[in-house]
């Protein structure tokens, strides 16, 4: 099963977009594990970035410009964040995504909230 072709882009899970071109969708974590949290995902299936073929890189080209346009306002709006992706056994869902987040983590690995820090 790929959830992002199966679930996401079929319209099954809805999610709330922030940027959505012809081959590239970017959208808030139905789950997130960050107070912000945006996914960015390219339209047809991509298994990871390990896997990309030559007829990708313009896909890949084009996710890479969503995400510095979305890094530029949450880093306005928040000082920072960080672009990440995961490839081989690190990935969950086998559909290249690229995550966008800021701030202190809310959910561990497996999912499980996490209890805020107390600051002195």
């Amino acid at each position: 099963m790929d959830f992002y072709c199966d679930e996401i882009l079929s319209g099954k899970v809805p999610v709330r977009r922030v940027v959505e071109t012809e081959h590239v969708l970017a959208f808030h974590h139905t789950q997130p594990y960050w107070p912000v949290h945006i996914v960015i995902i390219p339209k047809r299936h991509i298994a990871s970035l390990a896997a990309v073929e030559p007829a990708d890189w313009l896909i890949v080209h084009e996710m890479l410009t969503v995400a510095a346009d979305i890094c530029r306002r949450i880093t306005e709006e928040n000082g920072g964040c960080r672009l990440s992706t995961n490839s081989g056994d690190y990935q969950t869902t086998k559909h290249l995504h690229f995550y966008i987040h800021h701030g202190e983590r809310v959910r561990d690995e497996q999912g499980a909230s996490i209890a805020p820090r107390l600051t002195a």
